[in-house]
């Protein structure tokens, strides 16, 4: 694979990332749309270090952070989503009229 495809394939998974966390009203998509977003910009950052950097270890510690970032955003988004579920049982951004005063 070559650095463009894999630049075109990032890009791709931003995109389908963006229009999942703009389109969608669900928690638990709008969640599944930001980790397209971070997949896209690590894959970026991958194919960068493999392909242009020469192995430097720069790459490989920035998409350990970067997987890391996103362990930690899947963990809280998902303890905000029950809690929120817990006390409004409301499951769509829609039905969350009291949070927003």
């Amino acid at each position: 694979m070559t650095l463009v495809t894999l630049l075109i394939v990032a890009a791709a998974l931003i995109g389908i990332g963006l229009y999942g966390a703009f389109s969608q009203q669900s928690f638990v998509m709008l969640m599944m749309g930001l980790e397209l977003i971070l997949n896209g910009a690590m894959l970026a950052a991958v194919s960068f270090w493999a392909l242009t950097g020469g192995g430097a270890p720069e790459g490989q510690l920035l998409t350990i952070i970067a997987m890391a970032v996103m362990a930690i955003e899947m963990a809280m988004g998902f303890a905000l989503v029950i809690s929120v579920y817990r006390a409004k049982q409301a499951d769509m951004t829609e039905a969350l009229d009291g949070l927003k005063h």
